[in-house]
């Protein structure tokens, strides 16, 4: 017994259209907190959408260089404080 209606091309569309615009959200706030866990995340959704061709490219394509650039950050944190978290107030 099915409790769903079967899937369409046009529910897969807007799934990818969602995972695009999760993934950028995701990245553009993995810039500021929790960047180890929102990369890989933004990054993964991504991928996701671009490999199901998504209609919104440019924003899955805004997603995955958020996520990288949160990976980098957090590199670059790690490196210059020796610590995988910053302080807004610089102590």
């Amino acid at each position: 017994m099915r409790l769903t209606a079967p899937p369409s091309r046009r529910t897969g569309r807007q799934d990818t259209e969602g995972m695009a615009v999760a993934s950028f959200v995701l990245g553009l706030v993995g810039l500021l907190v929790l960047n180890l866990v929102l990369g890989p995340i933004a990054i993964a959704l991504a991928v996701i959408a671009l490999r199901r061709d998504t209609p919104r490219r440019i924003r899955a394509f805004l997603g995955l260089g958020l996520g990288i650039a949160d990976l980098v950050t957090l590199a670059v944190l790690m490196s210059v404080h020796g610590t995988t978290s910053w302080s807004v107030w610089g102590g």
